[in-house]
């Protein structure tokens, strides 16, 4: 590897680290042309919008594959640094890959190169793992639609980005969601930001905790991929926010207040 073969030049390119060290994201599975007969777990289903500190992001907690329900405390909102976040839709499985690979990117990028990768290397990042899963994900099982949010410590603002399974990255300037309980919501959150009482961009950290919430229980009743959260179980959504101080989780021990709370008309 260039690592050491010369240490104190490397370019800082952890895909290029990967690929010299012989390890590819997920090439094609040979001799299978059966899409749709190997049945694998995903998962549903996330959102992201803008509020009035930065970036709020949730999701529920179920994996399904088929008509099956395989896991109810599905983490599906991943620290990737200490200023960005990734949502998964999709492939457990791909996506938990997908995410570790990203982490040390931008890791061994800030080390290799004594500065943090910029916000455009960040997002393009992304997009490059998704185009090195595109063909598991036309195979049909491998398919990844994550949401990226990340604060730009450089222009000091949030960001949301979405992106599709062939790796287009598209920024998203109010909201948005992904997953089989997606378009129950998307709806919701539209009406919200144009006619609620007040623009998404503008409610506190309170108020966004309390849609996500309750965005997601929306998203349950209509979609069966989507877990509910279930006090009596202390079952509740993963829920964070990312701002200028970086990514924070809505603490577990939190949860069952604020879901009371959000549950109620008002």
């Amino acid at each position: 590897m260039k690592s050491q073969e010369d240490p104190l030049h490397t370019s800082g390119d952890f895909f290029e680290l990967l690929q010299k060290s012989g390890y590819r994201l997920h090439a094609h599975l040979k001799n299978y042309d059966g899409a749709g007969k190997v049945t694998v777990p995903n998962a549903t289903t996330v959102l992201a919008f803008h509020f009035k500190d930065g970036v709020m992001m949730a999701g529920d907690r179920r994996a399904t594959a088929g008509n099956s329900i395989m896991y109810e405390r599905c983490d599906k909102v991943i620290p990737i640094d200490d200023y960005s976040l990734m949502a998964i839709a999709g492939v457990p499985a791909t996506a938990f890959e997908m995410a570790r690979i990203l982490s040390h990117n931008f890791e061994y990028y800030r080390r290799s190169q004594m500065q943090s990768m910029s916000t455009e290397g960040k997002i393009r990042a992304l997009s490059k793992l998704l185009k090195e899963n595109v063909g598991m994900a036309l195979q049909g099982v491998g398919a990844v639609s994550p949401i990226f949010a990340t604060y730009d410590l450089r222009n000091k603002k949030p960001l949301i980005y979405f992106y599709d399974m062939l790796g287009a990255d598209f920024r998203i300037l109010t909201h948005c969601a992904t997953g089989s309980g997606s378009p129950m919501i998307r709806g919701i959150l539209e009406h919200e930001d144009l006619w609620g009482k007040k623009p998404l961009v503008e409610r506190s950290e309170s108020e966004a905790t309390k849609l996500a919430i309750r965005l997601l229980q929306t998203a349950a009743q209509f979609d069966s991929a989507t877990g509910q959260a279930r006090p009596e179980d202390k079952l509740f959504p993963v829920i964070s926010t990312v701002t200028e101080d970086g990514y924070r989780f809505i603490p577990e021990e939190d949860m069952p207040n604020i879901y009371q709370k959000s549950m109620s008309r008002g």
